[in-house]
């Protein structure tokens, strides 16, 4: 079986989805977004497309499209449908596979259930992405507990912007989790930028085995 993981995130708006596309072309492989809220500008799976270079058969089609920005479950409501968490499965596929969330890991799906609650399900290895800005300390941490309380291997933290060294430093040793690296921020983003940044900052084996 290949590699496979979840990127998710302390937060919504963090870069998440740019690790993601640049995780995925590291990787050769493929990406997939489960859910998709708020389609009326450019969805996640078309900002990974273009920032890996991927073709259309490597982003695979999301499980729930649904119009408004908004929490899952609630633009879901709006758009008077009902997520099924349950139905939510991992594809099969012959690359490395990079499985994007929603904002954070409460984000919920339903009244009932967070997608928490499916990485538990999935029990695949967790990218955790974070800032390195002010606070992270705090939602990284909680985020560690988190996974740890539903018993969910923990691939690494990856970080993401500018270089704060006590901060890293402070989450890896009180957290005693392993820092994968660190993606800069890029004033010029672009699939070249992105790619050179990546090679730079992460190892391919560390992600080659997650998953299996």
């Amino acid at each position: 079986m290949t590699a496979r993981f979840v990127v998710t995130g302390t937060d919504t708006g963090i870069g998440k989805t740019v690790f993601a596309a640049g995780l995925t072309g590291l990787l050769d492989g493929v990406y997939w977004k489960p859910v998709q809220s708020g389609t009326r500008g450019e969805t996640d799976s078309e900002i990974v497309s273009l920032l890996a270079g991927l073709p259309s058969d490597r982003v695979l089609p999301e499980a729930w499209r649904l119009t408004e920005p908004l929490s899952p479950h609630r633009a879901a409501e709006l758009d008077g449908v009902t997520i099924d968490p349950q139905a939510l499965t991992l594809p099969s596929t012959d690359r490395p596979l990079v499985v994007e969330g929603a904002g954070g890991l409460m984000v919920p799906l339903t009244r009932r259930e967070l997608y928490i609650d499916v990485f538990a399900r999935w029990g695949v290895p967790i990218v955790l992405c974070a800032r390195t800005e002010l606070g992270t300390i705090n939602h990284t941490l909680l985020s560690i507990e988190a996974l740890r309380a539903r018993a969910i291997p923990m691939l690494g933290i990856v970080f993401v912007g500018d270089r704060m060294v006590d901060t890293q430093k402070t989450i890896a040793q009180i957290g005693g989790v392993r820092v994968l690296g660190r993606l800069p921020r890029l004033n010029s983003l672009t699939p070249g930028t992105l790619s050179e940044a990546m090679h730079s900052s992460f190892k391919v084996e560390d992600f080659m085995g997650a998953g299996r």
